[in-house]
């Protein structure tokens, strides 16, 4: 599968050559109080991690702001994995780069692309990027499993909070296109992202993986993500006239905030065995609402990860 994006009558497209499958549910965030604890479960398997606190403090400069019309999203940045694109990402949003920008082409349930589709606005750190599609497997990262023998991995699980995909045989691991997942948007050619970037809208395109840079996902406000204007399905989702479409009034960084009016944010620690416990309830279906327990397989993408807001 390849992703191509075409610059062509002051616009660019990122056109994906695979069908979407079926709507599966989103990977949206739980948020939960001070006082929610994990589900209890028997877990098969001891996780290793040196740090066993349930829950871990994201460093404010991996806290990415979209302020859109519709309201404001929170991004957060995986630089774990893709370290060159976050912190390149944070040089535009700190230069203000995309201020005032469209996310010119919106296709339901597939993808909201943004950032400058005529290629005019100025930028001092603009520049081509290398890929970071995947990378080695590192014997000493706290990896939770959470499907052996996945469609199109052969193993996924959480590292950091993200989905990622392994290759065990190619000894290779990337971050997955779940719902809110963001990436680079580029041409043929896998080191020619600049600066556009396309968040996943709904079913998650997993063609992609592995095809582009994944740097981050949204972790909260989904409310105003839904709400952006669509795209004219007969021209590929793409806003001819780009006042139409939903803009980016501003993109900051949470390090960018005075102390005060920064918001703290939690996400629960996937590397700890009470969250294998809660891989093994979710998996089991419990709850007596359930008359069919499923056959003990699950998508990465539907299984949720708590957040703390403060």
């Amino acid at each position: 599968m390849m992703t191509v994006k075409h610059v062509n009558q002051g616009f660019k497209l990122t056109i994906f050559g695979c069908a979407l499958l079926t709507l599966f549910a989103c990977n949206k965030d739980e948020r939960v109080s001070n006082t929610d604890g994990d589900d209890k479960g028997s877990a098969t398997a001891a996780v290793i991690q040196e740090k066993n606190e349930p829950w871990l403090e994201v460093p404010q400069n991996h806290l990415l702001y979209l302020e859109l019309s519709t309201g404001t999203v929170t991004i957060l940045l995986a630089d774990f994995f893709a370290p060159e694109h976050s912190k390149y990402i944070q040089e535009l949003v700190n230069e203000g780069f995309y201020d005032g920008l469209p996310l010119y082409r919106v296709i339901e349930n597939f993808v909201v692309q943004g950032g400058d589709a005529t290629e005019q606005k100025a930028s001092k750190v603009k520049r081509r990027m290398q890929a970071e599609f995947d990378r080695p497997i590192k014997p000493d990262t706290a990896f939770s499993l959470v499907q052996q023998g996945d469609l199109l991995a052969e193993q996924t699980g959480f590292i950091n909070g993200f989905a990622v995909g392994r290759s065990i045989s190619e000894e290779k691991e990337w971050l997955i296109h779940c719902p809110g997942a963001i990436n680079l948007a580029r041409a043929v050619d896998p080191n020619s992202g600049t600066t556009d970037f396309a968040i996943m809208f709904g079913t998650p395109p997993r063609h992609l993986d592995r095809n582009m840079s994944v740097f981050g996902r949204i972790v909260a406000g989904w409310e105003h993500f839904y709400q952006v204007k669509r795209g004219p399905k007969e021209n590929g989702g793409v806003f001819s006239d780009d006042s139409k479409a939903t803009h980016i009034i501003k993109a900051y960084l949470g390090s960018s905030l005075a102390i005060n009016k920064q918001q703290t944010v939690h996400i629960e620690n996937t590397a700890t065995t009470a969250f294998a416990q809660r891989i093994i309830k979710r998996r089991a279906l419990e709850n007596e609402f359930y008359q069919y327990k499923g056959n003990g397989n699950m998508d990465v993408c539907y299984f949720p990860i708590k957040l703390k807001f403060e």
